[in-house]
């Protein structure tokens, strides 16, 4: 039997789900965490994906460990804890094309890409469902240009090591980027308030004066009675 599990490296911890699993097969649970917290112990800080072969007539079992997610491994590579919610608005980091190298090179197996090239050009995607930008371009536009061969170079080499000035240069585009996007929201959720501010106090208005229009329109109408016809 396969019991497939998502645990985080090294510090898996007792759950129902694997107690439902594997409690009525009788298999020692704490046995279990202590392998895979074993297993996995590499990757601390990552969700890992983990297979357990498990025979429930000699109740033993043994431990598969695959690598990360790519997302996974991106944000540890570019130290953040999570990607953007607002892609269009808000990026949440600048990888440089070594970066995504050596994502590739670490996911190359389980990615089924035909070489690595194609590895590169799936973890470039992977970017774009994160928000971060990929030497200081959006990574819809350094797909194109992994396809007309400008990162050759450095694929073919398989760097994995940014050169300095270029990670100072990035860092520096980067902080005055994320500044500006930044203000943008700052100001676009400040307007965002005001709207409904004004939205309120319309309605507010709206509800005040209406009675007051009723309250003429009855006095008006017992004068318009007594009135006398002319003559």
């Amino acid at each position: 039997m396969q019991v497939k599990l998502l645990v985080e490296g090294g510090s898996m911890k007792p759950g129902p789900a694997l107690s439902q699993k594997l409690g009525p097969m009788g298999i020692n649970l704490n046995q279990v965490i202590q392998s895979v917290n074993e297993a996995t112990k590499s990757f601390e800080g990552l969700k890992v994906p983990v297979e357990l072969d498990v025979n429930p007539s000699t109740k033993k079992f043994d431990v598969k460990v695959f690598s990360p997610p790519v997302s996974e491994l991106l944000k540890r590579e570019l130290k953040i804890e999570k990607g953007s919610g607002i892609q269009k608005k808000m990026q949440v980091a600048n990888a440089s094309i070594e970066q995504v190298i050596s994502v590739a090179k670490m996911k190359y197996q389980n990615l089924l890409a035909k070489n690595l090239k194609a590895a590169v050009k799936s973890v470039v995607g992977t970017c774009m469902t994160l928000g971060v930008l990929v030497e200081n371009k959006s990574p819809a536009e350094v797909e194109k240009e992994i396809d007309a061969g400008k990162y050759d170079k450095e694929i073919k080499s398989e760097s994995t090591q940014t050169p300095q000035d270029k990670k100072e240069s990035m860092d520096a585009y980067f902080s005055e980027l994320k500044a500006k996007q930044e203000k943008a929201l700052k100001q676009e959720q400040a307007a965002a308030e005001a709207a409904k501010e004004a939205a309120a106090t319309a309605a507010g208005t709206t509800a005040t004066t209406t009675p007051v229009a009723e309250k003429k329109e009855e006095k008006a109408e017992p004068a318009s009675k007594t009135e006398k016809p002319k003559k």
